[in-house]
C-alpha cells in the first residue's frame, strides 16, 4: 500500500498541466492549439514567452525531482527502485495528465528531474550533449533525444569502466528512457525526415554570427 499510495501521489504531482497552466492564465490559450501543440516547456517558450517558457520547464523539472526524491522519501530508506517508480509514475503523469484530457507533455523535463535525483552526475554530460547539439541544429527534439540516448552510454561506462555504484535497477531503467523520450518524439521525428521541424531562430543567428 505505501508504494502503491507513493505511485499515485508522483503521478498526480507529475500530472500538474504547467505550460497549460500558464497559457490560460497569461493569454487565455490553450497551448496545445498553438506551436507545436505540445503541453512542454519547449512550445510554452515559443507561445508564451521565455519567461513562461523557463518557469514551466523548472516546474517541470522540479515535478521529476518532487516524485523521485521527496515522495519516494515516504518508503523506508527510500530505496532506489522506489525512487525509480515514483519518477516513472511523475514522467508518465506529465505525458498523460490526468487533468487535461491524457494529453501532456513529452516528458523529457520531468525525466530531468528525476535524473538529478537519481544519478545527478549524469545531467551535466546530458545536459553538454543537449546544448552542443541545440547550438549545432537549433532544434530542440533532436537535442532532446540525444541527450537521452547520451544517459545509458554514461552509466554504462560508469558502471562497467569504472566501477562506479550504479544499481542494477538505474542501470536497466536507463535503457528504457530513450526508447519513451524517441516516442514521445515521433511526431518530430517525421516532421525532420520532411525537413518540417521547427528550429530556435535565435539559435541559428547566434550560431551565424560566432
Amino acid at each position: 500500500m505505501e508504494v502503491l499510495l507513493i505511485i499515485v501521489l508522483s503521478y498526480v504531482v507529475g500530472s500538474i498541466p504547467t505550460a497549460i497552466i500558464m497559457g490560460k492564465l497569461l493569454k487565455g490559450i490553450d497551448i496545445r492549439e498553438h506551436g507545436s501543440g505540445n503541453a512542454g516547456g519547449t512550445n510554452a517558450l515559443r507561445v508564451l514567452g521565455w519567461k513562461a517558457g523557463i518557469f514551466t520547464m523548472a516546474i517541470d523539472v522540479f515535478k521529476g525531482f518532487v516524485a523521485s526524491w521527496w515522495i519516494a522519501g515516504l518508503a523506508d530508506g527510500r530505496p532506489v527502485w522506489v525512487m525509480i517508480l515514483a519518477g516513472a509514475a511523475a514522467i508518465l503523469g506529465h505525458t498523460f495528465t490526468v487533468f487535461a484530457r491524457f494529453k501532456g507533455g513529452k516528458g523529457v523535463g520531468t525525466a530531468a528531474g528525476m535524473l538529478i535525483a537519481l544519478f545527478p552526475v549524469a545531467v551535466p554530460i546530458c545536459l553538454a550533449v543537449f546544448a552542443l547539439s541545440l547550438f549545432s541544429t537549433g532544434i530542440v527534439s533532436l537535442s532532446s533525444m540525444l541527450a537521452a540516448v547520451t544517459l545509458p552510454i554514461v552509466v554504462s561506462i560508469l558502471k562497467f569502466l569504472y566501477a562506479a555504484d550504479v544499481h542494477d535497477a538505474l542501470f536497466y531503467f536507463s535503457l528504457l528512457i530513450p526508447f519513451f523520450i524517441i516516442w514521445t518524439h515521433r511526431s518530430n521525428i517525421q516532421r525532420m525526415m520532411k525537413g518540417e521541424e521547427n528550429r530556435f531562430e535565435k539559435v541559428m543567428i547566434f550560431r551565424r554570427k560566432s
